[in-house]
């Protein structure tokens, strides 16, 4: 644990140095896996679906807000549908503007959410979302969790149902819309999913910010069991088909996710846990507190191969001066000797 504990030390004094650096190559990052996921599943206008396209955009969204971001993609989405079908582009735009409308209203500032759910899914393991962002984040957070489910399985839909767009007359054209608006309202496996994500979050936030012991250990455990449960029972009541090893492995790697985040931002000492009381005029206190875990880091030392060397080199030079100082001296006492001798035949010849 004390090894651990100094590579988290080590890490945050390279994160504090190099902070800008390491958000730019994570920004990155995650423009890359947004905007190739959008080209894979919608990229009906090749020439954008390709890789230096996707690279150039994650490129230039790295130095930018992750709103624009957020923007980029959506206009993304609708260009590649807008090749697919204009009526689906419509439509699609309608949704997102629906969306948009509460997101910025209440959670302008957790763009990353809405980019990294779908990421999660496409990943297949989405309940590390609603773990790992109710452990660092608030309960409003649920917002853009649910507006990224619903984006994926737009996505998914438009992706597996493609070819009923391309084409077709007015009609037609009218049907297939309806049987989109009907398919994205009706999908009983993203309605449980959004629940279980939402539910999760709200449950991970709760526990962890309770005063029990190891509450962020539960808090994990509790999240990724009550989403695997509410996606076992869409399986069962609702006649859904998502995966059971996905999800179990999905709810695996939360849980894992959780332990990690506790390492990093909440390594703490139960053992030597303190429950105070005090009182003043009003009230009475009582209070638990809970020391942090930390080590030194050790400093490195550096050992001179090459210090005898040195040594020898000081010692040659101060003997160097010595002498030099000698003849210093054994020349001033010749010149007053001969001042002396001067003086004296004078004296003499006076």
């Amino acid at each position: 644990m004390s090894t651990i504990l100094v590579w988290k030390e080590q890490l945050q004094n390279i994160y504090a140095k190099h902070s800008k650096i390491i958000m730019w190559a994570m920004q990155f990052i995650v423009g890359l896996f947004v905007f190739g996921f959008i080209n894979t599943n919608v990229g009906f206008i090749k020439q954008y679906a390709t890789m230096p396209y996707t690279i150039a955009l994650a490129a230039v969204c790295t130095f930018l807000p992750l709103t624009i971001m957020v923007l980029c993609a959506s206009i993304l989405i609708l260009i590649h549908l807008y090749a697919l079908s204009l009526p689906l582009m419509a439509v699609t735009f309608a949704i997102f503007m629906l969306m948009y409308i509460f997101y910025f209203r209440f959670t302008p500032n957790m763009s990353w959410l809405v980019l990294l759910t779908p990421i999660g899914f496409a990943l297949k393991v989405p309940f590390v979302i609603p773990v790992a962002f109710g452990l660092m984040g608030l309960p409003i957070g649920v917002i853009p969790v649910v507006f990224g489910t619903i984006i994926f399985y737009m996505l998914n839909f438009i992706k597996m149902n493609a070819s009923t767009y391309k084409g077709g007359e007015g009609h037609e054209i009218i049907e297939s819309i309806m049987i989109y608006l009907h398919q994205i309202m009706t999908n009983k496996e993203m309605w449980v999913m959004v629940t279980a994500m939402g539910i999760s979050l709200v449950v991970v936030y709760a526990i962890h910010r309770s005063s029990v012991a190891h509450s962020w250990k539960l808090a994990s455990a509790f999240g990724a069991a009550t989403a695997v449960i509410i996606g076992t029972a869409g399986n069962i009541g609702l006649n859904t088909k998502i995966p059971y090893i996905s999800m179990v492995l999905g709810g695996i790697a939360a849980i894992l996710v959780g332990l990690l985040l506790e390492i990093i931002f909440f390594a703490v000492d139960y053992a030597q846990t303190e429950t105070l009381q005090f009182e003043d005029d009003e009230y009475y206190y009582y209070v638990k507190a809970i020391p942090k875990l930390g080590v030194a880091v050790p400093k490195v030392s550096v050992k001179h191969i090459n210090e005898r060397k040195e040594v020898e080199e000081d010692e040659e030079d101060i003997v160097d001066s010595l002498e030099e100082k000698n003849l210093e001296e054994k020349a001033t006492m010749v010149i007053e000797a001969d001042e002396v001798s001067k003086l004296l035949e004078d004296n003499i010849e006076e």
